[in-house]
């Protein structure tokens, strides 16, 4: 019989009891921690001559080379160009056959404006032309003074990894030129091109004033009627009318109370866990059309909304940024294994006469309970509408995240909210028995569905109303992600609206008529964390970028998805490039680097045979920027590859001592992520987000990253080698790489290794210490989860299942539960935390902290009072920096 061993996880709230197993009569139980654990935790030390010495530095030291290594980063951070539009000019007499926008950082200046430039008609090929950046807008300063954001606007920052100020997006309405976007703590709007023309010199921005109170978020232009844009204000959706000035609140859900327990509705809000494991960072979607039913004079507008329910959702409480007033935030935070919050799908419908004026205004809801309707949905991961406005359409996903339904929804399946069961009633019989949602596609896997954007549904055909064809990205299908052309049939059938629907595993599926593969093999189209396609229907061509050549470089490609067969890559190879179409898919922006090359951003022209486009070869058109120049003291690292024991491939890459000696041998640090969505080693510039790692370099050590399995872009069985055992398969592979790596090069310290990451990359540094403790001499574990019990659903369930589907892989993987293997010497163990860590809490490393002093470890802690789980002021990110040089040139 086996007891339950009770750990109490001592957090925010009253705290509450978990339970994880142990053997019983006192023997412990063999865990995969257990197994990966070496017998012995002594670092055996080679002979002192052999070894090479780190020169040690006083703190103000290690504060000039941080000084002198930022110095370089500071040119080039954050100045490349991105979010780019593209206007064609249709004027004969003007020189430029485009005028581009783009978000950018004008030399000189510390924050992100709006930009624009001119792309020629004609270039001379021996220019090299190189475009100038001019402004849009006329001595403006987007950041609010003294960079004081609301708590909404910090928190999005946190949810999108946002460093930069100044304006970080914009809405673009191209037929009107009108543009949209967050600054100052306000919202502005200016017009460029359009009916109006092309200005000339900068413009002011004109401010949009209102009688809301807080801040204005998430706003977006109405696509069918630019007079008229929204926004989320306090946790409830508006409209407003930019010519006129009219506001109008279109949901009540939020009572605007200042306790959180009071308050658990929003509407058209993405909640925390969308936001940070799904990537979807807004909760409503305005259709693309306007219908003019009943009155010729009066035009109908509709916006799909997500209404969400937080009241059975565990509150969590984390130190607010004014911690001298003692104040704690709250935060509703699911929990694994918790209550997510409930979910709905609504429709806000309101009228509008000749003159832009509001006539009236109606909150929608499904004619049944969306949880009747979809009693397996757990979330919304993506919504939008078909282009033509015909359907509402949704990606929902189940709770293990293992089954993807895409949906589409009539408007017509929507009824005014009544205000009893009567007049539900009486709603339900105007809703015709054969309109109905239709699921047109489903995806399922035993590993995990990786969510992403890719889904282009074509407008359907006069008098083919019965099928919908669309381009959909499957990773489920073959194990590595792959564009498909698709033709659902909606087959509709009867439903009595009036009566409680009762679910049946078949209602609303459609048959799949066709599904044609347009890319194959084992590589990956990229779709996830925003990757897009771009389809021109006029010559039947899907461009998409992918990793067809190689897993480390990303390339721009076009394929027939009427004929599919030949793909043809358009982007130079021996780089890894990020790439925009333009709208007419006559021209590309590629913003490319590799591990030796700093950022570039060049505009390209594709030319050649209309007969022939998908043969159309990319002509070097313009620069936009050119690569900055590396520091003198910068030496790409060296990537690798190794096959190991169990016969995986996997990618690494090298840092090299600056100063390598034959014979020497050198202290190492292994940076390690290691956590699925993330791929580390490719043919992209790390001299920006990861000089630290030329730094240390540069004063003598050798650096080392692995790939591991878990990693991505090598295909769901390779990622998906983390199911239900985070932290039982990593350790291995990193270890491997290391011997690797020592046995190529020579000069790698065996005896003198340190493993250091942040976050997931925080978490396998502790592992590595616990598994491994004769492998690594110390580690520098920043923001780790050290129990798996306290972290999110919709990250933790993905990959671990729900706790009591998987107690063993929670408990094996909960590195504060195995802290009585960890060394018993001082200065082994490192570990960093922001106080404010709203996604991570600080309650991991708290209660990290309680179990090592239970068990009598040894341990250092270095807290950030005012930072979150990413490190942002710059004060703080130098002691980071100067702590972890510290700490590795004395104990190392």
């Amino acid at each position: 019989m086996q007891k339950i061993k009770r750990v109490r996880l001592e957090n925010e709230t009253a705290g509450s009891w978990r339970s994880f197993l142990s053997s019983s009569e006192g023997e412990e139980r063999m865990t995969a921690v257990d197994t990966l654990s070496d017998s012995s935790e002594v670092v055996e030390m080679e002979d002192v001559p052999s070894q090479f010495q780190v020169q040690k530095h006083s703190w103000d030291g290690l504060r000039d080379i941080i000084h002198s290594s930022r110095k370089y980063s500071g040119m080039i951070v954050n100045k490349a160009p991105h979010d780019f539009q593209f206007v064609r000019k249709t004027e004969e007499s003007s020189p430029h056959s485009h005028r581009l926008y783009y978000l950018g950082m004008p030399y000189g200046s510390r924050e992100n404006s709006l930009l624009y430039s001119e792309i020629p008609k004609k270039v001379r090929k021996e220019a090299l032309l190189l475009l100038s950046w001019k402004q849009m807008l006329d001595h403006f300063q987007a950041t609010p003074h003294h960079g004081m954001y609301s708590r909404e606007e910090e928190l999005l920052r946190e949810r999108k990894r946002l460093g930069v100020f100044g304006i970080t997006s914009y809405d673009f309405h191209s037929e009107s030129g009108l543009f949209l976007f967050q600054a100052s703590n306000s919202l502005f709007h200016c017009r460029d091109g359009g009916k109006n023309g092309f200005m000339v010199s900068p413009m002011k921005p004109l401010e949009i004033k209102t009688q809301c109170t807080g801040p204005r978020m998430d706003p977006k232009i109405c696509p069918a009627d630019p007079a008229f844009f929204s926004f989320i204000n306090n946790n409830d959706l508006w409209v407003a009318n930019i010519e006129t000035g009219e506001e109008k609140r279109m949901t009540y859900c939020h009572k605007g109370l200042s306790n959180v327990l009071d308050d658990p509705k929003s509407a058209g809000v993405a909640t925390f866990v969308i936001q940070e494991e799904f990537d979807r960072f807004t909760g409503y979607w305005w259709c693309p059309t306007t219908s003019t039913e009943g009155s010729e004079d009066l035009k109908t507008l509709r916006i799909l909304y997500e209404e969400v329910d937080e009241s059975e959702v565990e509150i969590i409480h984390v130190p607010s940024p004014a911690l001298e007033e003692r104040k704690t935030d709250s935060y509703r935070y699911p929990r694994t294994g918790s209550k997510n919050p409930k979910i709905t799908l609504k429709l806000a419908e309101f009228k509008t006469d000749s003159k832009g004026k509001i006539v009236c205004a109606q909150d929608k809801e499904l004619v049944q309970p969306f949880a009747a309707l979809f009693p397996t949905v757990e979330y919304i991961a993506r919504a939008g509408w078909t282009r033509d406005g015909r359907y509402a359409w949704a990606m929902f996903l189940d709770r293990p995240q293992q089954r993807l339904q895409l949906i589409l929804l009539p408007p017509g399946l929507f009824i005014p909210v009544p205000e009893n069961e009567e007049q539900r009633a009486e709603f339900a019989k105007t809703v015709p028995e054969n309109v109905q949602p239709f699921v047109i596609y489903e995806e399922t896997t035993d590993v995990w569905i990786n969510v992403h954007d890719i889904f282009y549904p074509f407008i359907q055909p006069e008098g083919g109303e019965e099928e919908l064809c669309f381009i959909r990205a499957n990773e489920c299908k073959t194990g590595f992600c792959h564009l498909y052309r698709v033709t659902a049939v909606l087959k509709q059938g009867s439903y009595d609206w009036v009566q409680p629907y009762v679910h049946s595993e078949d209602d609303f599926k459609c048959a799949i008529k066709e599904e044609i593969a347009l890319t194959g093999g084992e590589w990956e189209v990229l779709a996830r964390h925003g990757s897009k396609i771009w389809v021109n229907e006029a010559t039947k061509l899907v461009y998409f970028q992918g990793t067809k050549d190689t897993p480390l470089e990303h390339h721009l490609y076009v394929v027939s998805y009427e004929s599919p067969g030949e793909i043809v890559r358009l982007t130079t190879p021996g780089f890894s490039h990020s790439c925009s179409m333009s709208q007419n898919f006559d021209m590309f922006i590629s913003h490319y680097s590799s591990v030796s090359t700093p950022p570039c951003v060049h505009v390209y022209k594709l030319s050649g045979s209309d007969d022939n486009p998908l043969h159309k070869q990319p002509k070097f058109w313009a620069r936009m920027m050119e690569a900055a120049s590396c520091p003198p003291d910068y030496i790409p690292p060296e990537i690798f590859h190794f096959r190991t024991q169990s016969d995986v491939e996997l990618y690494g890459m090298v840092y090299k001592p600056h100063d390598v000696q034959p014979g020497k041998k050198h202290p190492t640090v292994l940076f390690v992520y290691g956590g699925p969505q993330v791929q580390l080693v490719n043919n992209s510039f790390k001299g920006i987000k990861y000089l630290r790692l030329n730094t240390l370099a540069s004063l003598g050590y050798a650096v080392v990253v692995i790939d591991g399995r878990g990693s991505c872009q090598r295909g769901l069985k390779f990622e998906g080698a983390l199911k239900n055992q985070m932290g039982q398969v990593e350790i291995e592979d990193q270890v491997e790489g290391l011997h690797y790596v020592a046995e190529k090069y020579g000069f790698i310290d065996l005896s003198r290794v340190a493993i250091h990451g942040w976050s997931y990359g925080g978490f396998l540094s502790l592992m590595g210490l616990i598994c491994k403790p004769n492998v690594f001499k110390i580690a520098i574990a920043g923001a780790p989860v050290t129990v798996w019990m306290a972290y999110d659903t919709g990250y933790t369930e993905r990959y671990m299942d729900i706790p009591e589907n998987n107690q063993q892989g929670y408990e094996a993987g909960s590195v504060a539960l195995h802290v009585e293997k960890l060394p018993n010497e001082p200065n082994r163990l490192l570990i960093l935390h922001g106080f404010l860590d709203e996604n991570v809490h600080f309650f991991h490393t708290n209660f990290l902290v309680s179990q090592l002093i239970r068990a009598g470890k040894p341990y250092q802690l270095q807290i950030y009072p005012n930072e979150r789980h990413s490190i942002r002021c710059p004060e703080s990110g130098e002691h980071y920096e100067i702590t972890l040089l510290h700490f590795l040139q004395e104990y190392l």
